[in-house]
């Protein structure tokens, strides 16, 4: 009996220290595993680099092809008016619409480079979306993107190899 009241002793004590603590400024909240859990969760879904949180597979295309004109530095005129014309032509945007793309993917690319060291990341909302036809053009179109201008640098055709081993796989 005397163990017990000592172990509820010990127990009371912390309780109450940790009280303390709390009500000097110290957080002890991360002591609790369920809100841990939560907390953790929820950084995980959304602390994430917003170019890893594509879920169509336009925008993850369009990504790519940015990223492959843009390994190397900025992108030229030719490369942007290229780009421009694949857009329009293939995923049947008008003049504004494709300009739009253009820049919110070269605004993801410009966050950081992430999406250089690591494409896989970049399916990974999407990946179901991806059929034979959709992957298949997906390495068509960076195909051309890196050809505009000439034939593909070493950078590029570096990334060309790391997104084709990436991309998803028919299903």
């Amino acid at each position: 009996m005397h163990i017990i009241l000592a172990l509820l002793g010990v127990v009371v004590t912390i309780v109450i220290l940790l009280k303390r603590l709390q009500d000097n400024g110290l957080d002890v909240g991360w002591l609790n595993p369920i809100t841990w859990r939560r907390r953790r969760q929820y950084r995980k879904q959304h602390d994430l680099n917003p170019a890893f949180k594509l879920s169509s597979p336009m925008e993850v295309v369009a990504l790519l092809m940015v990223a492959v004109a843009k390994v190397d530095g900025d992108i030229s005129k030719e490369k942007k008016a290229g780009i421009l014309e694949l857009f329009q032509r293939e995923f049947h945007l008008n003049e504004q619409q494709s300009a739009e793309l253009l820049r919110a993917s070269a605004h993801l690319i410009a966050q950081d480079d992430d999406i250089y060291n690591a494409p896989a990341n970049v399916f990974t909302h999407c990946h179901q979306l991806f059929d034979h036809e959709k992957s298949a053009s997906l390495c068509h179109l960076i195909k051309q993107v890196s050809l505009i201008d000439g034939p593909a640098s070493s950078a590029q055709a570096t990334l060309l190899l790391k997104i084709e081993l990436a991309r998803p796989q028919s299903t």
